[in-house]
Formats: C-alpha cells, sequence, structure tokens
C-alpha cells in the first residue's frame, strides 16, 4: 500500500482509506459483524485511515464503537479520524449544530471513549456553526492538541475563507469535502487555497454514493432508510443524464481491464499526492476492489476521456437545498 501525507504537521496515511459510515447508517439495513470483517480485512490489505463521526451513530456512539472495537489489537498500527459539529442533544439527534467550546470538549471525550483510545488522530469540525467563529472552534481544538488528547485538526464542508481563519489560529491537517469525477464543487476555489496552505484533501463520497462503482438503480427500488431514495442524482431525467455517463465510464475502465470504481478511484489519486480518498462499503469483496485502484495508472488519454464524458460532474445537488444552506462557502 502506497502512503501520502497529509498537510504539514507529519500525518502519513495509506493513499487509501475507509469510511465506515455505512456499516451504521444510510445505506439500509448493517451488521456489525460484517463491518468489523471489512475493517479487519482493510488492515490486512494495508489500509490504515479509518473515518467515523459522533453523527454517524445518531448520538448513540455506535459507529464509534465499531470501529474502536475492531482495530483494539492494532490500535496503534492505525490513524482514526472522527469528527463533531453537530446538535445530538435535540429532539431528533444530528437536525441541529453545535461547535460551542464545551460541546467540542464533550464529543471528545465521548469519542475516546467510544473508540476506546487515549487519543484522536485526526479530529474534524464535520459541519460549521454560525454562532461561533471559525476562530473559537480551532482555538478550542488546539487546547485538545495541546492536552495530547487530538493529534490534528481537520474541517469539513467549508470554504476558502473560514479554512483560512481557522488555520490561522490552529493549522489545519486536512479538509474532508464531497470530490468524485461526479461532483467536483472542490475544484475551483477550495483546491487552490488547500494547496497554498499545504492542506491535505480527503474526499468522501468518491464513488458518487455507489453510482460510480458500476452497481446503480432508480431511486424507488432503493429501501426508505437508504440516502440515494432521496438524492437528487437519482431522480428522473437526471438519473438517466448520470447512468448514461456512467456506461460511458465502464467502457472506458472495461479497456483498461479494471471496474468502474477503481477508474474513479484511480481519477481521484491522480488529482495529487495530497488527495486521500475514503470510499466507505461494507463489503470485504468490494473493499478489495477499491485497493486495486492504487495499482492503477490513467493515461493523459483517460483523464481528458473522462473529462469529456463529465466535464461538470453529474446532473443533480449532492444534498437537498436544506443541508446545502447549513454548508459554509465563505
Amino acid at each position: 500500500m502506497q502512503h501520502r501525507t497529509l498537510g504539514q504537521q507529519g500525518l502519513r496515511v495509506s493513499a487509501l482509506g475507509l469510511g465506515v459510515m455505512g456499516m451504521s447508517m444510510a445505506y439500509g439495513p448493517s451488521n456489525d459483524e460484517d463491518g468489523t470483517s471489512t475493517i479487519h480485512r482493510a488492515h490486512e490489505l494495508g489500509v490504515d485511515f479509518f473515518d467515523t463521526a459522533e453523527v454517524y451513530g445518531q448520538g448513540t456512539g455506535s459507529n464509534e464503537t465499531l470501529l474502536g472495537s475492531a482495530v483494539k489489537n492494532f490500535r496503534d498500527e492505525v490513524v482514526l479520524a472522527t469528527k463533531f459539529g453537530f446538535d445530538m442533544a435535540g429532539e431528533t439527534p444530528g437536525s441541529g449544530v453545535n461547535s460551542r467550546p464545551e460541546n467540542i470538549r464533550k464529543v471528545a471525550e465521548n469519542s475516546l471513549r467510544y473508540l476506546q483510545t487515549d487519543r484522536i488522530d485526526l479530529f474534524y469540525q464535520h459541519i460549521s456553526d454560525p454562532d461561533v467563529p471559525a476562530e473559537e472552534v480551532a482555538g478550542t481544538v488546539g487546547e485538545l492538541i495541546t492536552e495530547g488528547k487530538v493529534q490534528y485538526f481537520g474541517l469539513s464542508n467549508v470554504g476558502p475563507q473560514y479554512i483560512r481563519r481557522a488555520h490561522a489560529v490552529t493549522r489545519v491537517t486536512a479538509l474532508q469535502y464531497e470530490y468524485s469525477i461526479f461532483e467536483r464543487e472542490v475544484e475551483d476555489a477550495i483546491l487552490p487555497v488547500l494547496r497554498e496552505l499545504g492542506i491535505g484533501l480527503v474526499p468522501y463520497s468518491p464513488l458518487g454514493r455507489g453510482f460510480l462503482s458500476g452497481v446503480v438503480k432508480p431511486a424507488a427500488e432503493y429501501p426508505e432508510d437508504d440516502m440515494r431514495r432521496w438524492d437528487e442524482r437519482w431522480q428522473r431525467e437526471n438519473y438517466v443524464y448520470n447512468l448514461s455517463a456512467a456506461e460511458q465510464l465502464r467502457k472506458l475502465a472495461a479497456t483498461k481491464g479494471i471496474t468502474p470504481a477503481q477508474l474513479a478511484l484511480a481519477w481521484l489519486l491522480a488529482q495529487g499526492e495530497d488527495v486521500v480518498p475514503i470510499p466507505g462499503t461494507r463489503s470485504a469483496t468490494r473493499l478489495e476492489e477499491n485497493v486495486g485502484a492504487t495499482d492503477v495508472e490513467l493515461t493523459e488519454a483517460d483523464l481528458a476521456r473522462i473529462r469529456e464524458v463529465l466535464p461538470q460532474g453529474s446532473a443533480g445537488s449532492r444534498y437537498p437545498a436544506s443541508v446545502m444552506a447549513g454548508f459554509r462557502t465563505d
């Protein structure tokens, strides 16, 4: 497994990480046994970067607990990333935001307990809080770093000015943001700032929530608790457009003897040594397929063809307008 450096503070991670959110939520029924087996297989294959969050357990800590238990016997060989920023105390956990200093500290203590560890390797602000300045958030995480409870500071779903303000207080190691052949918003204004400041990029949903995996069906055919049922990219004319693009990418992948998922991940890896995707899967077989992308080399002609197929990404927004309103673009 190749390794890459995120940020300028010394964090080295496998070129491909593993997002564990789907082992607890968002993609239909799941079970901890399959999740644990997949995490163990990832470790065997050299994946050492695992991503979770407080909100993935809907306030119960279940997703962090799953990850912490799975890696307990090799904790010092892996990098654990988790996130704070949602309000889990309300009637509907996760429906609001809360990055007040006291809540950041509370989440950190909970995460340390759930992950069964003495430090959080990478602690992200999951979503910004309009009532708490970036500087205050960064300062609080900086204190946790000084105390040894956190190793590195990360941000997620925020724009250039927010990144600059936070970084001026506590150096940001990585930004987590949706990025894939389907979703390229980060390229225009955000990625240049990350490279100016020496901040790594951790793309989530690198397979377009599965659309780029080569296995896809209309929204109505997914279970009620699967987010693809309401994702705009699976709706009506958007679905038709995106399905056509995915088929063209499948044909390109076939000419190279690889899968569509491997093509999509190899494309991301080709965007720079500071890019570390975290595809999520519950399946050890899918995991092995994804890891195979680290051995794929795309030519300039391949990259040009991909841009030709999807010059501006997919049709349809990555989140509903109500969710997108909570993402800071300043």
